[in-house]
């Protein structure tokens, strides 16, 4: 991975267009007929998908001559299709210019050559496949007909605190040894900063991204966590250590975080818990990040 501030994101084709309807048909063994049903489209421009604000709005950064953030386009598709997937981002005016069509490989692999911060993909197995490479990556869920903001000149982005932002090591304590003792050891450990977690990176670069001033667009960001008091301290202080800044902290004690998010009206909210990736996504684009104690075998919370 890349270790400049430049945002560098890959994305599927199914997160950025709308192809839910042609996936109806797409089988994994063989996925002629959906090849089939995108040939006779090729010309047809894709709806917008669930991670195309996000896009829009990051692209928005490189006005004026800058190149601060580049999106690449990192898919299953086939090459035939990916001349849809082009035709639809000029559409829609993205300036998009590099992507890579597999065909069904294992798209991760190119990751590393296109130093790409974050990968955002609707395919589970292929962003699993990313966060065990070490890249940090989120499985989107692409429900059509979400209602966005849209471009009105702020970029927003929620994000989970434990095994999101920081590493699992304090929600390991609350499943081992449940709430109390949870919250025992985050009040003796509150001045010890948490380790990192998987987006913690591409959080770094968003709040770089908040310090170019000369930019129409601006960056507003939310820490949506369970945690409350006296949990609250290490997180704060955490973010203190390493000289980043949430705009909002959402201290919710286990309360639901969909109804919130609404209120917040992110691009995209990240959480490890698919419990609570399937509540937000009703709602607000959402990025499942399958990493920790949330996510090992047996151990997953639906």
């Amino acid at each position: 991975m890349t270790s400049t501030t430049k945002i560098t994101i890959a994305v599927s084709a199914r997160a950025l267009f709308d192809f839910e309807a042609e996936n109806q048909v797409f089988r994994e063994e063989d996925p002629s007929a959906y090849c089939a049903l995108q040939a006779t489209r090729l010309d047809v421009p894709a709806s917008p998908g669930v991670a195309f604000p996000l896009v829009r709005k990051l692209l928005a950064f490189n006005s004026g001559g800058n190149n601060d953030v580049e999106v690449a386009i990192l898919s299953r598709n086939d090459p035939v299709t990916g001349l849809r997937v082009f035709t639809s981002a000029r559409h829609h005016e993205l300036e998009i210019s590099r992507a890579i069509f597999t065909s069904g490989a294992k798209p991760h692999r190119y990751l590393e050559p296109l130093e790409a911060n974050l990968f955002l993909s609707a395919h589970a197995p292929d962003v699993r496949d990313a966060m065990a490479a070490g890249f940090p990556a989120a499985r989107v869920y692409p429900i059509s007909g979400l209602t966005t903001a849209g471009d009105d000149g702020e970029l927003r982005i929620a994000f989970d605190g434990d095994s999101v932002l920081f590493s699992d090591e304090s929600e390991r304590v609350f499943r081992l040894r449940q709430l109390q003792e949870f919250n025992a050891h985050e009040a003796r450990n509150a001045r010890s900063p948490l380790p990192p977690g998987p987006l913690k990176p591409f959080f770094s670069a968003l709040c770089a991204l908040r310090g170019q001033r000369w930019s129409r667009m601006s960056v507003r960001t939310a820490l949506v966590t369970a945690r409350s008091a006296p949990a609250h301290e290490r997180a704060i202080r955490t973010l203190m250590a390493w000289g980043v800044a949430v705009d909002e902290a959402m201290f919710l004690g286990g309360k639901d975080k969909a109804r919130f998010l609404a209120e917040f009206r992110p691009d995209i909210f990240f959480d490890d818990h698919v419990r609570n990736c399937e509540s937000a996504c009703k709602l607000v684009a959402t990025g499942h990040v399958p990493y920790g104690i949330n996510n090992e075998s047996g151990c997953v919370l639906h």
